[in-house]
């Protein structure tokens, strides 16, 4: 990290909130060609009850975000991006770990996501983390026309007892 004693232990994994925005989208910015409008971001926080977002901090800084929505037994992975000058420590794992328990305490067995046919690096991360290739979305990325990995990883781990898993049917 920037300094040369921080660590992905020193991140912190937090809700995000309406007052992250600014941080996050100059991340996004940063990280695709085709970012998000404040408006998605808004609408994912505020009116999306499947919508569980977070932010990565180091000491008070964003440093990364990442989103899922949660449908029953399913989490899917929206999006996901690591500042450029602290990509490559083990931020973007450590965020994806923390959506497997926050996935498994919404009662999610499972988790998908989309990749850019492109990235590599990602798709790397994702193997890693146990995610398998399971089919092709053409054309999925509109800016580019490019095409998108759909990857499953089948097994989160054990759930929290039902009682506490049905949250969203009060």
């Amino acid at each position: 990290m920037k300094s040369g004693s921080s660590s992905v232990r020193d991140i912190k994994i937090e809700p995000m909130t309406l007052k992250d925005l600014d941080r996050v989208l100059e991340i996004e910015s940063r990280s695709y060609g085709n970012p998000w409008s404040r408006g998605a971001f808004v609408c994912e926080l505020t009116d999306n009850t499947y919508a569980h977002y977070y932010v990565a901090k180091l000491d008070d800084l964003i440093v990364g975000y990442v989103g899922m929505w949660v449908i029953l037994e399913e989490a899917h992975i929206t999006n996901i991006a690591v500042d450029p000058d602290y990509r490559r420590m083990g931020i973007g794992q450590h965020m994806l770990e923390t959506m497997f328990e926050k996935a498994r305490e919404f009662g999610a067995t499972r988790m998908t996501l989309e990749v850019r046919v492109s990235n590599v690096t990602a798709q790397n991360l994702y193997k890693k983390l146990g995610f398998a290739e399971r089919g092709i979305r053409k054309g999925y990325y509109t800016d580019t026309n490019e095409d998108a990995i759909i990857m499953w990883k089948d097994d989160l781990g054990p759930q929290k007892p039902e009682a506490e898993r049905i949250k969203w049917m009060v």
